[in-house]
């Protein structure tokens, strides 16, 4: 039997890149998913047909994060597909990025990714919290640009660590409910979202050289270890920050032994 057999999952934006192959792997182990978007329907559509192609089970809700009205949409959509079940699984993984050094970064820009990036995985998971059954999971995408300098991602890199700092003080408050709260921190992955640098050669060679395993991330390696939470392996491990990065960036690489 699948290990996410008769769970309910949310995975926020789904449609494209890591949110959709968390969403892949999340159905693959049984679960079903709702799959998040905020303005590509395409592509969520998509999504959803790969998961149903493979024999698992999704629908897509739609909500442009960021707007008043997102949460209320969402939670509409969702709460009518549950149906009173309940959600064992919510993941956090809609963001968006910013390649503005602080020279450049704006109140607006850096507004909006609190916005997105932090307050909406906050209320989110606060308006989750009725729905969420007792032993579920919560996992919020964070990124490797909080542990180490990225001069031209300022904004998204506080943005980013904000949410990282949420998990240790949601676990202990809903751990005695059994749910687990931890963060994964991916570092460059290879996404349509990311093929402005990750398809120059001189860019993934630099990537590649600073990265304990190198090479650069795929979809798959993110999900991977997003099941590993979301399901009976994972129960053990809460209020934590999770490096899904290959190693990037740990100290200078000594060549092969």
């Amino acid at each position: 039997m699948a290990i996410l057999a008769a769970k309910t999952a949310l995975v926020t934006g789904a449609s494209r890149g890591i949110g959709r192959a968390i969403a892949q792997r999340l159905a693959a182990d049984g679960a079903e998913v709702a799959v998040h978007y905020g303005d590509n329907e395409a592509a969520a559509k998509e999504t959803v047909a790969r998961i149903e192609d493979a024999g698992g089970r999704a629908y897509a809700v739609r909500a442009q994060f960021g707007t008043h009205e997102a949460l209320d949409l969402l939670f509409d959509r969702l709460t009518e597909r549950l149906a009173g079940r309940g959600l064992d699984i919510l993941v956090n993984n809609a963001g968006i990025g910013s390649g503005s050094p602080i020279g450049r970064l704006t109140p607006e820009e850096f507004a909006r990714l609190l916005a997105v990036n932090v307050s909406t995985p906050l209320f989110l998971i606060q308006r989750a919290l009725p729905l969420l059954n007792d032993g579920g999971r919560i996992i919020n995408l964070g990124s490797t640009a909080s542990r180490f300098a990225v001069s031209t991602q300022i904004g998204y890199t506080i943005s980013k660590a904000a949410l990282a700092s949420m998990a240790p003080s949601l676990a202990n408050e809903l751990g005695r409910r059994g749910i687990t709260v931890n963060t994964l921190a991916p570092g460059a992955v290879r996404t349509d979202l990311t093929a402005g640098y990750t398809g120059i050669p001189e860019v993934v060679a630099g990537l590649e050289a600073i990265t304990a395993l190198g090479r650069l991330g795929e979809p798959a390696d993110v999900a991977d270890v997003a099941a590993f939470l979301a399901g009976p392996h994972g129960r053990w491990i809460t209020g934590q920050t999770v490096d899904v990065s290959g190693g990037t960036f740990l100290g200078p690489i000594q060549g092969a032994m």
